[in-house]
């Protein structure tokens, strides 16, 4: 349970240089709104806005942000109103409040309602992304209390955390909310699969811990050895729900999963971080085929990383992330911590949302049809993704099982209505052939040709290569 004084002390080490008055404000605010009411936990409501305020303190968001954390509650739950909240905070929070209360609750009751809350929340996310982190903070802490809340209330909670939340902070690149939220929902949504995955790393989790402590010697001395200053040396165990998702993967086999525990290096900068790699593959042997440079190459949601796998000196494999400072924060809080969304958390003029959230918008327009809407969105935001190549380099975002053609919609509509064929690492390929993460696509065209074969709609993967595909041939 969250305090005040344990929201006070992180405002103070994360907020240096800052007046906290105005959090301070709408924390008295807020505990005098929710005097007297309850959580179905028997705790004082004025703790969950607590809790919601101290995870968007932790993440460094704005202080307006923190602040409308401790207020989102109030215009719902309280005699107060939204113009209680303009007249005594202002605007800005005022529109972060009624963003998050607009939001609503996503409810799987109700097909229509669950649907329009969906289009709700990315026509939020579009015009000022702090909505949707408020509404992330809100529910982390209603996972960590969702035992006071009824049984059958729990599991549709859990499901849409699962299903909706956790996806959406992953392609935010909130990779710690993302894993928080999918461990809290596990138990819940799958409690057999969660006993079986936790009776099998029981036991080897802690023989883990110990290797990971004896490399993680062996790397101190390394670097110490090649006089090289590191920030931090730590170990990451892997999420239990991702373990569980890498393990339908591997066949069920725990001995293929090599990231149980990963070892993380922090350095000072990016010429350290390739330092650092050529040190540790001078020390030991990397895996062919699992040297990834996510610096140079950064995932769509910003993610930035170098990672092996090693052969150690113990017969087993290990792997291992090095990063910048400023690269770790991001990989853990994702958009919260990038410098861009620090001027009131907003896209900004010259800052458009990211091409996957466009998309979504465009989908919602065009199709009012709430079942097929739901359908796409579980499709295109959803499932597993993979990152392929433009012949110039640029790291594109894709489903899994996506073809060419999707790539192609996906880079402009124009292309893909003037594509005939598609080359995929240099060799031609059908389009209707299923891309891999790494692939470098090439998109070849007829800039004469106006109008999508009729065929591609049953080839194309994305709901937003079958809505253009739709679009264009309805022109005819």
């Amino acid at each position: 349970m969250k305090t005040f004084d344990d929201l006070k002390k992180i405002l103070i080490i994360n907020y240096p240089n800052d007046d906290i008055n105005i959090v301070i404000k709408a924390f008295h605010f807020a505990s005098e709104a929710h005097k007297g009411q309850k959580r179905r936990t028997g705790e004082d409501y004025i703790y969950h806005a607590l809790a919601t305020a101290y995870t968007l303190a932790q993440m460094k968001m704005d202080l307006s942000t923190v602040a409308a954390g401790l207020l989102h509650d109030v215009p719902e739950d309280t005699d107060f109103s939204f113009d209680d909240i303009k007249n005594n905070f202002g605007n800005e929070i005022y529109t972060l409040v009624k963003g998050v209360t607009k939001l609503g609750t996503l409810k799987y009751r109700g097909l229509e309602r669950y649907a329009e809350n969906l289009r709700k929340m990315f026509l939020a996310m579009s015009k000022d992304l702090r909505v949707i982190i408020i509404k992330l903070a809100d529910r982390l802490h209603n996972m960590r209390t969702l035992k006071g809340v009824r049984k059958e209330k729990r599991l549709r909670i859990a499901q849409e955390t699962l299903e909706i939340y956790a996806p959406i902070a992953n392609r935010l690149g909130m990779f710690r909310m993302k894993n928080q939220l999918e461990d809290l929902a596990f138990p819940y949504v799958y409690p057999k699969e969660y006993e079986w995955v936790k009776d099998l790393i029981k036991d080897r989790l802690r023989t883990e811990e110990k290797y990971i402590e004896k490399i993680k010697k062996i790397t101190q001395k390394t670097l110490a050895k090649n006089h090289v200053n590191y920030i931090q040396i730590k170990g990451r165990v892997k999420g239990i729900y991702s373990l569980y998702q890498k393990l339908l993967r591997k066949g069920k086999d725990i001995n293929k999963v090599y990231d149980l525990i990963a070892l993380r290096i922090i350095v000072d900068d990016v010429a350290d971080c390739y330092s650092v790699m050529g040190m540790i593959h001078k020390r030991w042997s990397p895996l062919k085929g699992r040297v990834k440079d996510y610096i140079a190459q950064p995932k769509p949601n910003g993610y930035q990383s170098l990672h092996t796998s090693v052969f150690t000196d113990f017969g087993k494999v290990a792997e291992i992330q090095i990063r910048t400072k400023k690269m770790d924060d991001e990989a853990e809080y994702g958009v919260a911590a990038h410098s861009r969304y620090k001027e009131n958390g907003i896209w900004g003029k010259k800052k458009s949302p990211p091409l996957w959230l466009k998309n979504l918008i465009d989908l919602q327009k065009t199709i009012t049809d709430n079942t097929e809407f739901i359908k796409h969105i579980k499709t295109d935001l959803f499932l597993n993704q993979i990152f392929v190549f433009t012949p110039k380099g640029d790291v594109i975002e894709l489903p899994e099982n996506s073809t060419p053609l999707d790539f192609a919609y996906y880079i402009h509509t124009d292309i893909g209505n003037q594509c005939i064929g598609a080359k995929v690492n240099d060799q031609i390929v059908q389009l209707s052939s299923t891309l891999k993460s790494g692939d470098v696509i090439e998109i070849l065209t007829n800039k004469s040709r106006k109008y999508p074969n009729p065929d591609w709609i049953n080839i194309v993967a994305t709901s937003m290569a079958k809505n253009k595909i739709r679009s264009q041939l309805n022109k005819k």
